[in-house]
């Protein structure tokens, strides 16, 4: 799979800000009652999506690899949120499938594929995240 890379940038002094990869964007921003716009995904959020979206989409690569056709995916992510610091400490994902397969091969595509999802397993064996060269820049009024 080799090297992934994300760019986030504030918009106009403001905690709203805009990440991309490529071409593609979303935005992101911390809910209003923690001081944000409410105008974009939360960090807990996107931490959902991810798991959520990777799963999805290995479920699609997977099943090309048996010559399953899936007809619709649903994929719910839920966390509870505790500790000091503040964590995801309990993360559900919850997968509807419909295919073109019997019950017994969709339940096999689902178990495998969750033994081998990129993002799920990343965090599940603690894949280590390092601060690297961080910039401090006094600004004046």
């Amino acid at each position: 799979m080799g090297q992934t890379a994300v760019h986030i940038r504030t918009i106009d002094h403001a905690s709203l800000a805009v990440g991309w990869s490529g071409h593609r964007t979303l935005t992101i921003d911390r809910q209003t009652q923690a001081g944000g716009m409410g105008l974009g995904f939360s960090g807990g959020e996107l931490l959902l999506l991810a798991i959520g979206g990777c799963y999805c989409n290995d479920l699609f690569r997977e099943a090309v690899k048996r010559g399953m056709v899936i007809q619709s995916v649903q994929v719910d992510v839920e966390a509870e949120w505790g500790g000091t610091p503040i964590r995801a400490q309990y993360v559900t994902l919850t997968p509807h499938i419909e295919a073109e397969a019997d019950e017994a091969a969709i339940l096999d595509l689902i178990t495998s594929t969750d033994r081998m999802a990129e993002i799920p397993n990343s965090l599940r064996l603690g894949t280590p995240v390092q601060l690297r060269d961080p910039q401090a820049i006094t600004v004046y009024k």
